[in-house]
């Protein structure tokens, strides 16, 4: 991920006040210093690993907590909405309690919540942990990428964000494969113990390397506590209502109603907060300048694309193809590890052409990619995504950064860090969203070509009853000698296969509109105003 560079890739992280930190030396760092850094990348590397590391063993973990398919994407979302609801806290919290304590805190605390989502046996107890993960993990992200730039001297912080942008590049690339191997060697509950030991060094050195500092908690009054409630419950029934919707009738369902009543009351309150009190949660008023508001609009769409993508294409090939968690990590490594290689050359095409343009161009190739997944068929499995992954690997090398530089380019200096936490925040409320849209879309579309399917396969015509007859023939010559039971079982298996061939075309429309979404954002990106200054950073 690059935001997922994540991903898929990975939303600039909100960078917190250097007033929390002591100011950087300005010749060069210590040894001590590099340390600290080094420690800090290993956290945010964790945070963004476990956005990705369930996604090739879904079905694995839905077997193991007697869940369905159809529920899987709350094991993804959930984390997402652990870290939307965290991000906008995280400068608040390290300036009540330290960022050194807050940092070391949460980090054991993640470490903690994910080995509890080893022990639990049902979905309720998944998403709750999952979440809880992601609250805690969610903090590594941007106080790793605030001490790039409050540790290290100005002409040392392209280091510093060089060795960020490859930590949260490779996490992706890497999180499904290693999730892949440990599910199908020793099980699913291992991929939530890989963060114990990494997590033990990176809280053992920042507990030596961090400088102690005082705490603060008469900033606990000024909290923007009303708002911190309305956006937690608000933004957990939407994405309730996005999940269950689908399986309860929509509307049609009175707990889905409540549910959306809920949401839509407590994220108006909350927006309402924001414009009205003196020290908001989230500065929504930044939405207002062009570039930043039109940018962070791309960005949302953006974050449906790279999330999704991620959610879809492991659910296709172990839905469809029945591919292991293993042999799923292995096909989605080629959608990362190219990045590896493109990333560091942004720099320099954003020093040469307008990176609106490059930015449009990334999201063309991306859309591209996503078109080129269309017209799948049965026959469709992991030789057949190697080009297209390609395809998408260089367009998102080509987006995250410059899309990053656009919104955060015509940010006042001041208002970079509540800018880049919006900017964050949003692109992952895209992706926990859209996660949730595309299995929906998934099952609305598999069911609309079953009917269409369904119609042609008619017993009155010769195709049909020629292609019954001729599986009755194959299941009598394999053991069903009963000329009744084998007509039986070759009607249910063409039943099957009509639904197979329902959910391929189902999946096809789910990337379709992943296309469709990044077609939007390249548009958007065009509407925005030429960035004054060029923004260095990646990031989550």
């Amino acid at each position: 991920m690059s935001d997922l560079a994540l991903t898929s890739a990975a939303p600039t992280p909100r960078a917190i006040r250097p007033a929390t930190l002591p100011a950087a030396q300005p010749d060069r760092a210590s040894l001590t210093v590099w340390i600290t850094i080094l420690a800090a990348m290993i956290g945010a590397f964790m945070a963004i690993l476990n956005i990705q590391i369930t996604n090739a063993s879904l079905l694995n973990i839905e077997g193991g907590i007697g869940t369905g398919v159809d529920n899987g994407s709350w094991i993804s979302t959930s984390y997402l909405i652990g870290e939307i609801v965290v991000i906008p806290l995280t400068d608040y919290l390290s300036r009540v309690f330290s960022f050194r304590n807050i940092m070391l805190s949460f980090a054991s605390l993640f470490a903690a919540f994910s080995v509890a989502c080893a022990f639990t046996h049902d979905l309720p107890s998944m998403i709750a942990m999952r979440a809880l993960q992601g609250f805690f993990g969610g903090v590594l992200i941007p106080m790793a990428f605030t001490l790039v730039f409050t540790k290290l001297p100005q002409r040392q912080q392209p280091i510093g964000l060089a060795m960020f942008s490859l930590a949260v590049t490779f996490a992706p690339a890497i999180g499904p494969t290693i999730g892949g191997y440990l599910t199908e060697n020793y099980g699913w509950q291992t991929i939530f113990f890989v963060n114990v030991v990494p997590t033990a060094v990176m809280v053992t050195t920042l507990y030596f390397t961090l400088e102690r500092q005082p705490l603060n908690l008469g900033l606990l009054r000024e909290g923007d506590w009303f708002g911190i409630a309305t956006m937690a419950v608000g933004l957990s029934a939407l994405q309730a209502v996005l999940e269950e919707g689908n399986k309860n009738d929509w509307f049609g369902s009175p707990f889905i109603v409540k549910l959306a009543i809920l949401a839509a009351v407590s994220l108006a309150l909350f927006v309402a907060n924001e414009l009205i009190v003196e020290k908001p949660l989230v500065r929504l008023r930044l939405l207002t300048q062009r570039s930043f508001g039109i940018g962070t609009i791309s960005a949302v769409f953006v974050g449906f694309a790279l999330f999704g993508s991620v959610y879809l294409l492991p659910a296709y090939l172990g839905q469809v193809q029945r591919y292991n968690a293993e042999q799923i990590g292995t096909v989605l490594a080629w959608t990362g590890l190219p990045q590896l290689l493109l990333i560091p050359l942004v720099p320099k095409l954003m020093q040469r052409f307008d990176i609106r343009y490059i930015a449009f161009a990334g999201m063309s190739i991306f859309a591209f990619s996503s078109f080129m997944n269309t017209t799948m068929s049965l026959n469709y499995s992991g030789d057949q995504f190697f080009i297209p992954n390609i395809v998408r690997a260089v367009g998102q090398a080509l987006m995250l950064t410059p899309l990053s530089a656009i919104s955060l380019g015509s940010v006042a200096p001041q208002d970079a860090a509540a800018a880049s936490g919006i900017s964050n925040m949003m692109r992952n409320l895209g992706g926990a969203i859209g996660t949730a849209m595309l299995a929906t879309i998934v099952t609305k579309r598999e069911q609309f070509h079953s009917n269409i399917i369904g119609q042609s396969v008619d017993l009155g015509r010769d195709v049909v009853r020629d292609r019954i007859a001729s599986m009755t023939e194959y299941f009598m010559a394999h053991g069903m000698p009963d000329p009744a039971c084998a007509r039986h079982q070759a009607i249910v298996a063409l039943g099957n296969a009509v639904k197979q061939q329902a959910l391929v075309l189902g999946f096809s429309d789910a990337f379709a509109v992943i296309g469709i979404v990044l077609v939007l954002a390249g548009i958007a990106i065009l509407l925005t105003g030429k960035p004054k200054s060029v923004v260095a950073g990646g990031g989550h």
